[in-house]
């Protein structure tokens, strides 16, 4: 949508929070995100909406509002029980004409990454991925995006300037959620999909869950996670067998995944997950920029390694130097006697 005068951008207002629903729940990172567009709505003196596309959602429109919006733009149909990108791209994309907002922010988690793309496309705007500061120029308006660029060695700040809506997708965990405060209410939006929306090219026959992905990365308070210096999967089952103990999951670096050490989704970096643990126990990760990225917002850094100059040990609050063969046999030994 093309504005490239001061008058077309007035017609645009408000900014949007495409809620994260996953198996008929609303997800934190939903929240993350009304924190981050209730301080936007307020430097642009806008309303905050939360548009939730999903099926027998409604009972949770409440929590909506007490995390900050303004508006719960609600489609609730059965068509939405399963999440089909180009679907709900097409349904986002006519409220979007329709409600005309400024801003779109979305979770750059999977399901995020595959429907604002689209949207982006057929609303013919700009689109920043995997965001991890939002702000407002005070002199134009204007939405700056601050991203990692250069494979996380610098950051780099984007605007849009001649198009509206201006979209970016924003890291899970690197936002704050506000408090809940029960005593906020809100005005509720029902939409409902038009005859050609329903039943696309697409459709989702049946949903397999892996069963060794039982634990949420992003929501662990204790990550125990492992790099180059493990040596190989047989190193990776230490680290589970000492996560079992202490009720924690397992991380991994990018190096250890491209080595097929560890499934993918145990990745934690710029092109794995973000995570805010209370404590990341590092084993034998050196720590480059781009796995430093998605973990040194966490509360407590206990790192291992036989180099003390490496930058994870550097970053860390404890840094044990020393050969993790040894120490973590030992952890598991002393914590098994309690």
């Amino acid at each position: 949508m093309l504005t490239n005068n001061a008058e077309a951008r007035e017609e645009y207002r408000n900014i949007w929070v495409v809620a994260e629903v996953l198996a008929g729940e609303i997800q934190k990172v939903t929240y993350e995100l009304l924190g981050a567009a209730r301080g936007l709505a307020e430097a642009r003196g806008s309303e905050v909406w939360c548009v939730v596309l999903g099926n027998q959602i409604s009972s949770q429109v409440d929590a909506l509002f007490h995390g900050g919006a303004d508006v719960a733009l609600v489609v609730d149909d059965p068509s939405f029980m399963n999440f089909v990108d180009e679907d709900q791209a097409t349904v986002l994309t006519r409220l979007i004409r329709t409600h005309k907002p400024e801003v779109v922010l979305c979770g750059a988690t999977t399901r995020g990454r595959a429907l604002i793309p689209r949207v982006a496309v057929d609303a013919n705007c700009g689109l920043t991925a995997d965001c991890t500061g939002l702000s407002i120029d005070p002199e134009n308006g204007d939405l700056l995006q601050t991203r990692p660029a250069f494979g996380g060695n610098i950051l780099a700040t984007i605007r849009c300037s001649n198009h509206r809506p201006q979209m970016a997708t924003v890291r899970p965990r690197v936002m704050n959620e506000l408090p809940v405060d029960t005593s906020r209410t809100g005005r509720v939006i029902t939409g409902k999909l038009e005859a050609d929306e329903a039943g696309g090219l697409k459709q989702i026959l049946k949903v397999f869950q892996d069963s060794e992905n039982s634990v949420n990365l992003a929501d662990a308070r204790f990550i125990i996670a492992g790099g180059r210096g493990l040596k190989g999967a047989d190193g990776f089952k230490m680290l589970k067998d000492l996560a079992e103990r202490v009720h924690g999951a397992v991380g991994a670096s990018r190096a250890a995944v491209d080595s097929g050490w560890v499934p993918y989704y145990h990745q934690v970096g710029q092109t794995g997950q973000t995570v805010q643990a209370t404590v990341y126990f590092a084993c034998g990760i050196s720590g480059q920029i781009q796995h430093l990225v998605g973990m040194q917002s966490c509360d407590f850094i206990i790192a291992i390694d036989r180099n003390p100059d490496t930058p994870l040990m550097q970053l860390a609050d404890v840094a044990v130097v020393g050969d993790l063969f040894e120490i973590i046999p030992q952890l598991i030994k002393e914590i098994s006697r309690t």
